[in-house]
């Protein structure tokens, strides 16, 4: 009786019927959200602590209990994937180069959740390790393990008519998928999606790609793929130059081969050194094991206002020109402001680090 309680109180509003979607913390259907969790930080933290901003809010605001819970937006959103685990309307696919077992795998460095039904569904991209669940596990957990570091999450809510794309974006990545199901009932509408639940068993379509995906609610996002025949890297290579853009980058630094900042190929890629979302906290990138890029300045091409922001699968070092993984990026003024605000100093292209308000101060 307990348990049923429990997994009452721990739906989105609307229970198990309603459209599949991302959820915010009181538990509303959303457009979109970006989640930061914060690192543990002298042991003052449970490193559980996170920031949400979603579709309409001005700045990131400081999220509802802890990561872990259930009726938190991650929770919420990814509880959808076992509350309907009867349900054969319903695809989903689970990927991670590190999957919940702690392997480590070949392939796309890449991790992300994408669950759907027959009208609408969501796409989660996220930097933890060993996570989600599977949907056998029959709750939504966070890891122990993810607790330490800083982590990212972006999860947006496409039409059904999105999810083809998405899975040729998918192909193009070779993600590891660690479980999934796509019925057969979802093979015309998305038949790429099937594929890459398939695992390896359709052709790659291309070694990079980039296209505009809608939300279901209008937004626009730029998505970004490319695999290890790519073998070039992400930003400096592509995604800058796409965007027309100079970027600061946050990445996982504790790998062989980092990049340093580049200044060469016209667009400056700057890797970021100190951070501080939302003001909370203040600490090296060592602390952090997000994957992000952010304008430094507004861009003045093209409409939205603002800067650039990317959400990503890709560090900056040698080894990851070779592996599949990409970006989803989005020009929207309170994203861009709430990650540049989170962006303290970067490495300058000569040796040093210094203040990122020295490219020119700007109010955020």
């Amino acid at each position: 009786m307990f348990y049923l309680l429990l997994l009452i109180c721990c739906l989105p509003h609307g229970g198990d019927t309603s459209p599949i979607s991302c959820y915010n913390d009181q538990g509303d259907a959303t457009d979109w959200f970006y989640m930061y969790k914060l690192p543990k930080k002298h042991g003052t933290q449970s490193g559980l602590n996170y920031l949400l901003l979603d579709k309409g809010s001005a700045a990131w605001t400081p999220g509802q209990g802890s990561i872990n819970d259930t009726t938190g937006a991650l929770g919420r959103t990814l509880g959808q994937l076992y509350s309907q685990a009867e349900n054969a309307e319903v695809a989903y696919i689970l990927y991670n180069d590190q999957d919940p077992s702690g392997r480590n795998h070949k392939g796309g460095h890449t991790k992300g959740v994408v669950l759907l039904d027959r009208s609408q569904g969501f796409w989660l991209i996220h930097s933890t390790p060993a996570f989600p669940p599977t949907r056998q596990a029959g709750h939504y957990q966070y890891p122990g393990s993810g607790a330490t570091y800083g982590q990212n999450y972006l999860c947006v809510t496409f039409p059904l008519e999105s999810f083809h794309t998405i899975g040729e974006q998918l192909q193009i990545n070779q993600p590891n998928v660690y479980d999934c199901d796509v019925p057969q009932s979802f093979a015309t509408a998305a038949p790429a999606l099937a594929g890459v639940c398939k695992k390896g068993s359709t052709r790659v379509p291309a070694t990079n790609r980039s296209v505009t995906l809608t939300s279901k609610g209008g937004s626009a996002f730029v998505s970004f793929a490319k695999g290890a025949a790519f073998n070039d890297y992400l930003y400096q290579s592509w995604v800058a130059p796409t965007l027309q853009s100079d970027l600061l980058v946050q990445f996982w630094i504790h790998s062989g081969g980092i990049l340093p900042s580049n200044c060469s190929l016209g667009w400056k890629v700057l890797d970021v050194t100190q951070l501080s979302p939302g003001g909370v906290l203040t600490y090296n990138n060592s602390k952090d094991h997000s994957k992000w890029a952010v304008s430094p300045e507004p861009v003045a091409a093209g409409g939205g206002g603002g800067g650039w922001i990317c959400v990503a699968d890709i560090n900056r070092n040698e080894a990851e020109e070779k592996r599949g993984g990409g970006a989803l990026c989005q020009r929207d003024v309170a994203v861009w402001k709430a990650y540049r605000g989170a962006a303290l100093e970067y490495q300058a292209c000569q040796a040093g680090a210094q203040p990122a308000a020295a490219l020119r101060r700007i109010h955020v």
